[in-house]
């Protein structure tokens, strides 16, 4: 069994292929049970949520091959911030579908980030104008580089605008993103920075919105990213009113996805008026942007499909290299 490092996964990733990889996996299709969510109590401090995302291949959809099963573990342990630790700590493991020998052990943080920013990618490549070249990065955490850089592999990204509630933070993934090229820049309006914006992505926790629909110009493209849980949300009922709606997957997002939870509590969005997940994107049986001046909204809230496929791709990119 091959250990996989974060440094090792981004050496075997990048986001042009990524982006395939997710498209046929998509496409094809897995089987991805509900994943399993558990409380670590523990005597002192907040708990730790345990978190477990299986998948394995669907036999039916790829035909003779071996296929893999893959599950990520990850812990969520709110306390750890204080000890400098990340609260998020994740491994994925990776087996053969047939005989069930472990293959791999990839570092799961970094997994997570390079597939969650390919996904909204993704969606952005079936949504987005071809001609998007602004983007509003709000949120200026460990996803969002990676937002950026996965835009950029499908749209002509070239200014991008930061908002962060810590500007500090928010200023120093512009000086980053500036030496990789971009022009990009620390703002505290979000409002007019939505407004000047082609692809606004959010990667927050926010339980207030902070994408309001009174912001946004025809055309725009809103990628939501974070709000995990259904008392979370980064986009008002006007953005969702205005938008043509898309979603990951749509058991999840009915379920955790406070932006579309919320919005259909309000009356602002009804199931029915979901027009696609990435599954029918990728078929061809949802159709994607079809005016210049409309808006698209994709909300993901993570798929184990997209962990298992990306896991394959590393394992195998690194094993035909060694």
């Amino acid at each position: 069994m091959r250990i996989i490092s974060a440094a090792e996964v981004d050496r075997a990733l990048d986001f042009p292929a990524l982006v395939e990889v997710l498209r046929v996996g998509f496409r094809k299709g897995a089987i991805q049970p509900v994943r399993h969510h558990h409380t670590v109590e523990r005597p002192d401090g907040q708990p730790t949520t345990l978190l477990l995302m299986p998948a394995w291949s669907d036999f039916a959809a790829v035909g003779d091959e071996s296929g893999h099963i893959g599950v990520k573990i990850a812990t969520v342990s709110p306390d750890n911030n204080a000890i400098g630790k990340p609260a998020v700590m994740a491994q994925y493991l990776l087996l053969d579908g047939r005989t069930g020998e472990p293959q791999a052990l990839i570092d799961g943080a970094r997994l997570t980030l390079w597939r969650t920013a390919t996904a909204s990618a993704l969606a952005a490549d079936y949504l987005a104008r071809p001609d998007a070249s602004r983007m509003l990065m709000i949120g200026a955490g460990a996803l969002a580089p990676f937002l950026v850089r996965a835009h950029a592999a499908v749209r002509p990204i070239r200014k991008v605008a930061i908002w962060n509630r810590t500007p500090d933070k928010a200023e120093a993934l512009a000086a980053e993103l500036s030496g990789e090229g971009f022009e990009a820049s620390a703002v505290t309006d979000v409002d007019a920075a939505a407004g000047d914006a082609d692809i606004i992505s959010a990667a927050t926790i926010s339980t207030v919105p902070l994408v309001r629909g009174a912001a946004l110009k025809p055309g725009a493209h809103v990628d939501l990213v974070g709000a995990f849980s259904p008392v979370m949300r980064e986009s008002d009922d006007e953005a969702v009113r205005k938008s043509r709606v898309y979603v990951d997957t749509r058991g999840g997002a009915l379920k955790e996805a406070g932006d579309i939870v919320q919005a259909i509590a309000s009356g602002a969005l009804t199931e029915s008026a979901i027009s696609g997940d990435l599954f029918q994107l990728t078929r061809g049986e949802a159709d994607g942007r079809r005016t210049s001046d409309e808006m698209t909204l994709f909300k993901s809230v993570g798929a184990a499909l997209e962990d298992l496929a990306a896991a394959i791709y590393v394992y195998e990119t690194i094993s035909a290299t060694r």
